[in-house]
């Protein structure tokens, strides 16, 4: 078991993360502010395959997202700043670790952004839905 801490501004989108062969599950919740967290299903031959759910997590609520292995994850924080924390069930490992683009048109996620959102390097050069590995 692994723990993260994610700090972030408003406007922040973080994501679509995942890890091929050290799967890991995430069980995530926004500690203070306010995030929209999307999961998507990477799982082949899973009924969800391709598909995405976003929930809105917040200090206010406690809601938390519990994201399964073999799925992605990623985030828009829509509050001032926001922190995300979550547990993992495998380390983090750097060699196995893929980015989907955000912004993919076949994944089609409605992110709720307010303008331009700002996106690292790493994530901007995600691989496209199709050309990413599937898990499992």
């Amino acid at each position: 078991m692994q723990d993260n801490h994610s700090r972030s501004a408003r406007g922040t989108l973080r994501g679509l993360h995942y890890q091929v062969e050290v799967v890991q599950g995430k069980l995530v919740r926004c500690s203070m502010g306010e995030v929209y967290d999307v999961a998507v299903d990477l799982r082949r031959g899973s009924p969800a395959y391709g598909r995405w759910v976003g929930v809105t997590l917040s200090d206010r609520d406690h809601r938390q997202l519990w994201i399964p292995p073999g799925c992605a994850h990623g985030f828009y924080v829509t509050s001032e700043r926001a922190d995300v924390v979550y547990k993992c069930t495998a380390p983090y490992a750097p060699a196995h670790e893929r980015v989907i683009r955000w912004d993919d048109p076949d994944l089609a996620i409605a992110w709720p952004l307010q303008g331009a959102p700002l996106v690292s390097p790493r994530d901007a050069a995600g691989l496209a839905f199709r050309d990413a590995p599937a898990c499992g």
